[in-house]
């Protein structure tokens, strides 16, 4: 099927082709490493936002508040690992000596993790798709702060997996009503009424709330009448 490629891409057809096996023995591993790392840690929330957020900026201080609330309601903390509101999120945790699990990927600008993740819940990935696997498998609600690309993916990842069912319904917040207003307008007013490529349900998946209690609120509301808090998503 490649023999009519140029010679430089059949080289590195030839060169896939090799790696591919010794590829998956390093998937298997990872994914080892994280079921065995984060099979104890308990009910989690999973909090994203941009690793650009600085320490001065009120979102780095609104992310370091709810993930205190999270964690006094009993929650364990599930973040990126890295900088800004990752960093802010670990923090939370920390300070009220809570579960802090960082999840870290290799970067080309070499992200390093920060400092307020628990020492045993500090794991490196090397595969994007491991990484959301833990992100998801293992949290009870997500919060999101705003963020950029990455975030974006992280989200739209959840909200897919709900939608199509393929995890259990778990709360999605989104922080901060200046951010993600304008976001969930063009969802209501073009992908909703004028392209109707969604349901009008799933706009619910979607709350904005802005208060740390009203997060924690929420949470709490969405599994009052629930018995699966702890059912695993993503079950492999």
């Amino acid at each position: 099927m490649a023999e009519g490629l140029p010679p430089r891409l059949m080289k590195q057809w030839t060169q896939i082709k090799a790696e591919n096996a010794w590829t998956m023995f390093k998937v298997m591993a990872e994914f080892v490493d994280g079921f065995e790392s984060l099979n104890r840690i308990g009910p989690c929330i999973s909090i994203f936002g941009s690793a650009r957020t600085k320490p001065d900026m009120p979102q780095y201080q609104l992310a370091v508040k709810i993930a205190q609330k999270l964690t006094d309601a009993g929650f364990g903390i599930i973040t990126g690992g890295g900088p800004g509101i990752m960093e802010a999120a670990n923090k939370g945790a920390s300070l009220q000596k809570g579960v802090s699990v960082g999840l870290n990927i290799d970067l080309p600008f070499e992200q390093s993790h920060n400092d307020y993740i628990d020492n045993d819940k500090n794991l490196n990935h090397r595969y994007f798709f491991v990484r959301k696997v833990m992100f998801v498998k293992y949290a009870q609600g997500f919060v999101v702060l705003p963020g950029g690309f990455g975030t974006m993916d992280e989200i739209f990842e959840v909200l897919t997996l709900i939608q199509t069912k393929k995890i259990t319904p778990v709360p999605v917040i989104l922080v901060g009503s200046s951010f993600w207003s304008g976001l969930k307008e063009w969802i209501t007013n073009v992908m909703l009424e004028r392209e109707n490529n969604i349901n009008r349900e799933d706009l619910n998946l979607l709350p904005i709330l802005d208060e740390p209690d009203d997060i924690v609120d929420y949470i709490n509301n969405f599994y009052a009448d629930r018995d699966d808090l702890l059912s695993p998503n993503y079950t492999l």
